[in-house]
């Protein structure tokens, strides 16, 4: 693999403030797939030299300039083949498009060894994956939350990963959202309209553009910053609403950015948490009385509402356009069709 150049900007935002080898995790692309930790470690290793000569330790502070790291060859999984049924959209030499069921993790991980998507492709692909980066990651070219149902695209070759990742580094791929969440978004709302990072767009469009990053006591969890992160952008339509007066709606979401949970943070952030999500979803409650009967299914309702339900790129080998939709899953279904039961206002949802 070619060496990487990250450029930390001498107009960096307390570039003097930050460690190294945070500065440099913030300013790789995602398809380098270059944690802090693996920067850290590269750093101890003597593969990352800045504006000075080598470095050795990622806890210095950052020093604006030009960092050159040398990552090595991909080194192998214990992953295994798993025959676990895959829902394929679309399959070619170059790639393959899997609809991912709520509830499978896409990786292997401490404390989900096996049953993941990754064990799935590999027993059906049967080696014909890429692996770029640190640590082999098969074909993995974005991913989705354990918890979120949907279309991602996995690569078999290292020229199909890098074309496609620089499809979702420069914005190009379309990637669209259903989720169901509490509130909703009305232009009117000047608490809404006071929060940072945050504006309207024409059609009622709500976008959202801060920077992201680990929460700062809790590192199983991200946190919106203005200074420090990664840049992240969504952008949210409402769809639907639902209850009298209306506390919870149905919205399309659209990303400019893929970041680590970016659409569960960005619409916590507005007061607007995902039905379902134990970990950003308790920030704005819909009120019993406002729902009435479907307040329950709300309340009860087992994983975070979100389904990645539109995805769309150029094909990595004759530039063809490509694109996929998946139907809401039953789950969700259920839970509009409950949320209908109380006066709903606003756009219908296609059935």
């Amino acid at each position: 693999m070619p060496d990487l150049v990250l450029t930390i900007p001498a107009d960096c935002p307390a570039a003097d403030a930050l460690r190294l080898d945070k500065a440099l995790a913030e300013a790789a692309p995602e398809s380098a797939a270059l944690s802090r930790s693996r920067i850290g470690k590269l750093i101890a290793e003597g593969a990352v030299r800045g504006p000075d000569g080598p470095v050795r330790d990622g806890k210095t502070r950052a020093v604006p300039g030009d960092y050159t790291i040398t990552i090595g060859a991909p080194e192998p999984i214990d992953a295994q083949p798993e025959a676990i049924p895959l829902d394929v959209v679309h399959e070619d030499d170059s790639l393959i498009v899997i609809d991912k069921p709520a509830g499978m993790v896409v990786h292997p991980a401490p404390g989900s060894p096996s049953g993941t998507l990754v064990n799935a492709l590999l027993a059906h692909c049967a080696g014909s994956l890429s692996g770029i980066g640190g640590a082999a990651r098969p074909g993995i070219v974005h991913r989705i939350d354990k918890d979120t149902s949907g279309l991602l695209v996995v690569a078999k070759t290292d020229l199909a990963h890098h074309a496609l990742a620089r499809q979702f580094e420069d914005h190009s791929a379309a990637r669209r959202y259903l989720a169901l969440a509490h509130g909703t978004i009305d232009l009117a709302d000047p608490r809404l309209r006071g929060l940072p990072g945050v504006s309207f767009e024409s059609g009622g469009v709500l976008r959202i553009a801060t920077k992201l990053g680990r929460h700062p006591t809790d590192r199983q969890r991200q946190a919106v910053s203005m200074d420090h992160g990664r840049h992240a952008v969504t952008r949210a339509t409402m769809l639907e609403s639902f209850g009298t007066p209306p506390s919870a709606m149905l919205a399309e979401c659209r990303l400019e950015t893929g970041r680590t949970h970016q659409i569960r943070v960005h619409l916590a952030h507005c007061g607007l948490g995902l039905i379902g999500d134990p970990v950003y979803g308790g920030a704005r409650r819909a009120s019993a009385r406002a729902l009435g009967r479907a307040a329950a299914a709300v309340t009860g309702f087992p994983r975070q509402a979100l389904h990645a339900a539109h995805l769309g790129f150029a094909h990595p080998q004759d530039g063809r356009w490509l694109a996929f939709d998946s139907e809401i899953p039953a789950d969700m279904q259920a839970l509009v069709a409950t949320l209908r039961g109380t006066p709903p206002s606003g756009a219908t949802f296609p059935e």
